[in-house]
């Protein structure tokens, strides 16, 4: 993972609340100086949990963070609700601020209500924790089924001065962020305000977490923020036009395309690393919708698992992707520089063990031409595997 730099303005602690008793830190706080803002980007699924509510709804200015892993405080009713209110409000006295100044997060097992009282009293010793320096630690703090934890941080110039950012995501399955179970955090010390905070997390989730897939499934909790700490001596951004915004955006996009590409290749039981193309479309939305239904066939999933260049389940895939008037005669497919099929049919220059060679890679492109126009998409993805059975079948036990 590599050193995470301490981003001033920022500290972070966290302890073991016993929730799924692994022996492990599941409890993360975050602390922020005043003067904070925060944006967030949030799971699109209408059966969303508890804490997604309460987080979606703050109004920009921040003071702190609570996150659990192990339980997602999902489908819990108002009693969640109550619960992760109960969460903020013993941070908010901790911090001394107000309750709506501290937004929670969880991820694990849907269904299940929070253990207060061993969260509460963990949520006393992770404030007694705080330090600047514990961003590996809430990496590891926030994971579930991930195998390893996953951050990075980056130096940038903005306005002149420089600029640091340091992000954390946790998520190996239940991926297909629509804003996986996906929760990400980025701190920088930059000074923008909320509605310029609310842009920039958009804007990077576009160009990352919005572009990968593991199994297709959107979580209830998928949560990603983006916390500007002001405490840089930047001039606070204004204007998502500005020099100044693209400076940050630009400072911010490798750590958040990285933790994208990282959470796909550290997905449940993936033994492939995928990346899709999808050129020649009329809009973007005509090649996205053709690398995600790709990307979440069982049957192209499996071939990749195999090895198995079984081109026709590509072929399958592109054609019930949905496309009006698609025209199989126009569309070519390639993996990596190995021309496979072309006008409807076989490429004249394919050998199947040219095809197989390239399958039997750990990572590659499949490349898909529609040849009806000029936009282009990329998406990153994952085969599905004996162990992806394994780990969600023995999830609970």
């Amino acid at each position: 993972m590599g050193v995470l730099e301490e981003i001033p303005g920022i500290t972070i602690g966290t302890a073991d609340a016993r929730i799924r008793d692994n022996g492990r830190d599941d409890i993360a706080v975050f602390a922020f100086d005043p003067g904070a803002t925060v944006g967030g980007v949030y799971t699109r699924n209408n059966y969303r949990a508890a804490p997604v509510e309460i987080a979606s709804a703050c109004p920009g200015p921040a003071r702190g963070f609570i996150v659990n892993s192990g339980n997602a405080n999902a489908a819990t009713g108002e009693r969640g609700v109550n619960n992760a209110i109960q969460t903020c409000s013993h941070l908010a006295s901790l911090l001394e601020c107000e309750v709506s100044e501290v937004l929670p997060f969880s991820t694990g097992v849907i269904g299940e209500f929070l253990p207060m009282e061993n969260i509460l009293a963990a949520i006393d010793r992770a404030h007694q924790a705080l330090s600047p320096n514990h961003w590996a630690q809430a990496a590891a703090a926030i994971m579930t089924t991930d195998t390893s934890p996953k951050g990075l941080s980056n130096r940038f110039k903005l306005g002149g001065r420089e600029a640091i950012g340091t992000g954390i995501v946790k998520g190996s399955g239940m991926i297909r962020p629509d804003m996986a179970t996906l929760l990400a955090f980025v701190g920088t010390n930059a000074s923008i305000t909320p509605e310029i905070a609310r842009r920039l997390t958009l804007d990077l989730a576009e160009l990352s977490f919005n572009r990968l897939t593991v199994d297709g499934d959107t979580s209830t909790n998928d949560s990603f923020v983006v916390v500007a700490s002001g405490a840089g001596d930047h001039d606070t951004i204004h204007d998502n036009s500005s020099s100044e915004y693209f400076e940050l955006f630009h400072g911010l996009t490798p750590i958040v395309r990285e933790l994208a590409i990282r959470t796909i290749r550290d997905a449940e039981g993936a033994t492939r690393f995928i990346t899709i193309h999808v050129h020649g479309g009329r809009d973007s939305s005509e090649c996205m919708r053709v690398a995600y239904t790709v990307a979440h066939s069982p049957l192209v999933k499996t071939a990749l698992f195999a090895g198995d260049p079984n081109w026709g389940r590509f072929c399958m895939a592109i054609g019930r992707a949905g496309i009006r008037d698609l025209d199989p005669y126009g569309v070519s497919l390639n993996l990596d520089d190995v021309r496979v099929a072309i006008g409807g049919m076989v490429s004249d220059s394919y050998r199947e063990e040219d095809g197989a060679e390239v399958m039997a890679k750990d990572e590659y492109d499949i490349t898909i031409d529609l040849g009806r126009g000029s936009s282009q998409e990329t998406i990153w993805t994952s085969d599905l595997s004996y162990e992806y059975v394994r780990i969600n079948a023995e999830y609970r036990s």
